[in-house]
């Protein structure tokens, strides 16, 4: 049977050895750290704006597993908050144990703790002397020396860390969920088998974009705000003039929570923990805030300093989400452009494991069409890439520059009906569900 090593074991990632493994593919997924989904497992916001479109189109075109596990674990259903309605938060406490299950149930061989470093590709010399030849990775070289052969290999490291990163670009390592000191710094397997990485940038030219929020242990806020997020998902609490810094709203790598609202007050999010939508706010200015005296941070353990610093390894790619001079690598997630959240991370990642599968059978890769949302950020991102404004946007069906233009182009809505409706048209019904071999 044809192999699919996939890389990395966040939403992306996840999505990709589901969509690989339904066409029919022998699926290896390898994390680096003990837990699948990475930034999933401290973000929990799905289907607000556009989101709610994207899911839906995800889910008729037969990638409904992940959605399905979200919405079970959501805590809030159809919430609203500045700048976002219909949201959903999931528990980002018990979101992970059921994908783990789900992947294993499918047949999906999960290797934690297993951290890829390099590469062993044909042609690279000759490559090296002439753009027209591309490489074809044959296996990836792990930590300790051994080495897990494939057939096509799927790149979803994102594009967090390592700890140097964090350090030039941020505030230093915050000690956030990636856990680069425990389980070693995120290694670019596109970049080590020849291709050139892409680095986003922000407003002021500084390379990357800070997290965008934090987590809080909720018991450590007054009952008064437990109560709150507990009944409605969602707590506003105005800050005093003297603790507004809107500068930090050019910092944030979620340009949808980057309005006025998210500097002026704390904005907390039930999922699980209080999900404090800032990338950092000092800790001893949190407690003088009515009901944060006793705050406290969970992750990232430092978030009164810093955040994670994101969108510092961007691989270069085709919108069917192949890297470019690589024959037999795809990407998806934050690896694969400047995008935000993880309907994002899923839909890349799912057209990414298809194709992958495609790559295999010796089919024509899909490209989704810009009629449908989903085809629509992944071909509109990739030509903004070659801009220098384009490198200072992010993509989110969310919010900001893309959500705009997703209602521009009419393809937002939340009729489900008329989602369905429209991938049909297009004849993509269910083709995640496809048994290519």
């Amino acid at each position: 049977m044809y192999k699919a090593v996939v890389i990395g074991g966040g939403w992306s990632g996840c999505a990709a050895a589901l969509s690989a493994k339904k066409a029919g593919a022998d699926v290896t997924l390898i994390e680096k750290t003990d837990l699948l989904l990475g930034l999933g497992n401290v973000g929990g916001i799905m289907r607000n704006n556009g989101r709610f479109t994207a899911a839906e189109e995800n889910i008729a075109m037969g990638a409904s597993e992940l959605f399905g596990i979200t919405d079970k674990c959501s805590r809030h259903v159809n919430i609203d908050f500045p700048g976002h309605k219909h949201a959903s938060l999931y528990d980002v406490t018990k979101v992970e144990p059921e994908v783990r299950r789900l992947l294993r149930e499918m047949g999906i061989e999960v290797k934690l703790m297993t951290r890829a470093v390099d590469v062993v590709a044909k042609k690279k010399e000759q490559w090296l002397k002439s753009d027209e030849d591309e490489v074809s990775i044959e296996r990836i070289i792990l930590a300790g020396g051994e080495s897990i052969e494939g057939d096509v290999f799927i790149e979803t490291t994102g594009s967090t860390g390592p700890m140097g990163n964090c350090l030039t670009y941020g505030n230093g390592c915050c000690m956030c969920i990636l856990r680069c000191p425990a389980f070693g710094p995120r290694v670019s397997i596109s970049a080590k088998a020849g291709s050139t990485d892409i680095m986003g940038r922000r407003k002021d030219g500084a390379f990357g974009a800070f997290s965008g929020s934090g987590k809080l242990e909720k018991q450590s806020l007054s009952e008064e705000l437990q109560k709150q997020l507990n009944e409605s998902g969602v707590a506003v609490v105005p800050l005093p003039k003297k603790a507004v810094k809107k500068e930090k709203l050019d910092m944030k790598v979620c340009r949808q929570y980057a309005l006025d609202e998210y500097a002026e007050n704390i904005i907390l999010l039930d999922t699980g923990y209080a999900k404090i939508m800032t990338p950092f706010f000092d800790l001893d200015t949190l407690r003088q805030i009515p009901g944060f005296e006793n705050a406290r941070y969970v992750d990232p353990y430092a978030g009164g300093k810093g955040n994670s610093v994101r969108y510092l390894s961007v691989a270069e790619r085709n919108n069917a989400m192949k890297v470019v001079k690589i024959s037999n690598l795809f990407c998806g997630g934050e690896k694969s452009g400047l995008f935000v959240g993880h309907t994002e991370a899923i839909s890349t990642g799912s057209l990414a494991g298809h194709n992958a599968a495609r790559y295999l059978k010796g089919m024509k890769p899909l490209e989704l069409p810009v009629g449908i949302a989903v085809g629509d950020i992944i071909s509109f991102a990739n030509a903004r890439l070659d801009t220098e404004e384009g490198l200072m946007t992010r993509y989110t069906f969310a919010g900001a520059e893309y959500f705009s233009r997703m209602k521009e182009k009419r393809l937002y809505s939340i009729k489900r009906e008329e989602i369905e409706s429209r991938v049909r048209r297009y004849g993509l019904d269910n083709i995640y569900k496809e048994k290519l071999f």
